[in-house]
């Protein structure tokens, strides 16, 4: 599954770092890793914050060659739902 290692990078960092909140990373045809209580799935559930993008934009903002606050002036990703959830992405993305 194209979304498989990335979903194991965010893991380790949940467990490092707990994210309690309702937050789905959607990569339309390549899947969605849903974060909920702390807990990893890929499961198309709905959540409190959805964030879209392409798979290919989440490996860049994982890797920090791409800014989340760039990424969503310049329409790479879009927010829907509760935007403070969003803003919180980056604690995600150091796993």
């Amino acid at each position: 599954m194209p979304l498989t290692p990335i979903a194991e990078k965010i893991e380790r960092g949940l467990k490092k770092r707990p994210f309690g909140e309702s937050l789905k990373l959607d990569c339309g045809g390549d899947g969605v890793i849903v974060l909920q209580d702390g807990v990893l799935s890929r499961d198309d559930v709905d959540t409190a914050c959805t964030i879209s993008m392409t798979r290919d934009n989440l490996e860049k903002l994982m890797a920090g060659k791409l800014n989340p606050v760039s990424a969503f002036a310049m329409g790479k990703i879009k927010v829907s739902g509760d935007v403070s959830i969003a803003m919180r992405l980056g604690q995600l993305l150091k796993g």
